[in-house]
């Protein structure tokens, strides 16, 4: 029989075996703060060396292995076997809660996503499980696993906001954008500061090309975007960017950039991808973002060997090399030698996807066009293996398209008017988009087929 509080319980109804009452409000921190992406959820480590209670180490180990580096295994460690070391007196969901987190540690996210899966099954209101469930699910492509997660929930939960956003994008990610709608807009309806789901419809109208619509969505509710992770409230800004620059408003784009998107938390992995990810697409769409690729490149330094994830490996190893910093060959090699000893469960996105990912990346910031293109058309077809969303992965879609235009072939140009004008039917409010298919147009000889007479960006982008 489990000791501890016999009366503890969390704010969603779960029992939690607690050695002190008084930790009950920091857990609770914790549990609605992970699952509204709040920053309060952090508070949790406070209780590091004075409660021993399972699900607290457990929590803490937690929060250390999402700061994505390559020391948050070793810094979760030590929580972990606390955490261990009392289970036999925890709640069986807490049992199989610490074992998804061991799991998660040791690399096997097969094994934690299957535990979270029962987790979802047989203690549905532990949110937080499924939230992470969520995760891993999403960093290896299984958007169909994100879905199935949430929906087990739903029944038991439905009257909790949070869980309505974390459907929402199940579904979108299954192109499911009906649903995702109504999902999304249903949490919102419920709690107008759900972050989540005002990302999730961020998502819906990207997709479906319902940019000045998504654009006043997201503008509409920023006001709520306060007390959030660095992450949440640097992301969502980052889906304002992308609005943005498809409508065309180039300044205000940057200044996203500036002031919102980069700066909250520099040393953060998600922060620095977003950097990233967003300065590659303000550059491939004919803006320049003068020094700024430097000031990210300080932070990406560390980033040589932390391989925690491939989708985020990737875009430290471009943002190094659009900085001309030869720390990005270093990260190249790493990965080259990482990929074939990668956890089983991930090894095929290491090997298969990130690697010649990488070349091409790296060749593409170099100017090497034909490497561009030949590594990232061997690793495009599969790149859903790495994570990621359909957003964020359609960075290395926008690089290829680049490198195929600027590779100045015939048939570099044939491939790019095929993918622009798909993109241009499904979006054609993007003002980037009719500027690029029009230059190519212009350059295939088909000028009488141009979306817009404006300079290309292609013409005007020089390389640093």
């Amino acid at each position: 029989m489990p000791s501890g509080n016999p009366h503890a319980a969390d704010s969603l109804g779960n029992p939690l075996t607690l050695d002190d009452p008084a930790s009950l409000a920091l857990v609770d921190d914790f549990v609605m703060g992970f699952i509204s992406a709040e920053a309060r959820a952090v508070n949790l480590i406070a209780l590091a060396d004075t409660d021993a209670s399972p699900i607290v180490q457990a929590y803490c180990a937690t929060l250390h292995l999402f700061a994505e580096s390559r020391e948050a295994v070793a810094n979760a460690r030590p929580f972990l076997s606390k955490a261990r070391e009392g289970a036999a007196r925890a709640t069986p969901r807490e049992q199989r809660y610490i074992a998804a987190i061991e799991a998660w540690a040791e690399g096997d996210i097969a094994r934690a996503i299957a535990l979270h899966a029962e987790q979802a099954r047989e203690f549905p209101r532990d949110l937080v499980s499924v939230k992470l469930g969520q995760y891993h699910c999403f960093n290896t492509g299984d958007c169909p696993g994100m879905l199935r997660l949430t929906l087990a929930a739903l029944p038991f939960a439905s009257e909790v906001p949070y869980l309505h956003g974390m459907v929402a994008f199940g579904y979108e990610q299954c192109h499911l954008m009906r649903e995702a709608e109504a999902s999304a807009r249903r949490a919102i309806a419920m709690c107008r500061k759900e972050p989540w789901a005002h990302h999730a419809l961020a998502h819906v109208m990207l997709t479906e090309g319902r940019l000045a619509e998504g654009l006043a969505f997201m503008e509409s509710v920023s006001d709520t975007w306060t007390g959030l992770n660095s992450f949440m409230v640097t992301h969502n800004w980052w889906h304002v960017a992308l609005f943005l620059i498809d409508l065309g408003r180039d300044a205000d784009a940057l200044a996203v950039y500036d002031e919102h998107a980069w700066g909250v938390v520099k040393d953060y992995s998600q922060d620095q991808i977003g950097a990233v990810s967003l300065l590659a697409r303000l550059e491939l769409a004919g803006i320049d973002v003068g020094s700024r690729w430097n000031d990210v490149a300080n932070y990406l330094l560390q980033r040589q060997a932390d391989h925690v994830l491939p989708f985020l490996d990737l875009q430290y190893l471009y943002g190094l090399a659009r900085a001309g910093r030869p720390e990005a060959d270093a990260l190249l090699r790493n990965i080259e030698a990482f990929a074939p000893g990668a956890p089983p469960s991930t090894r095929a996105a290491w090997q298969r996807v990130c690697v010649p990912a990488a070349h091409g990346l790296a060749s593409h910031a170099r100017g090497d066009f034909a490497g561009a293109i030949e590594g990232l058309g061997v690793a495009l077809p599969r790149m859903i293996e790495i994570g990621g969303s359909h957003a964020q992965r359609d960075l290395f879609e926008q690089v290829y398209l680049d490198a195929l235009v600027r590779s100045g072939t015939e048939s570099g140009l044939a491939a790019a008017q095929g993918i622009l004008q798909q993109q241009l039917n499904g979006q054609p409010e993007s003002l980037r988009l009719r500027r690029q298919t029009g230059a190519v147009y212009a350059r295939l000889g088909l000028g009488q087929l141009a979306a817009s007479r404006r300079p290309s960006p292609w013409a005007k982008r020089s390389r640093s």
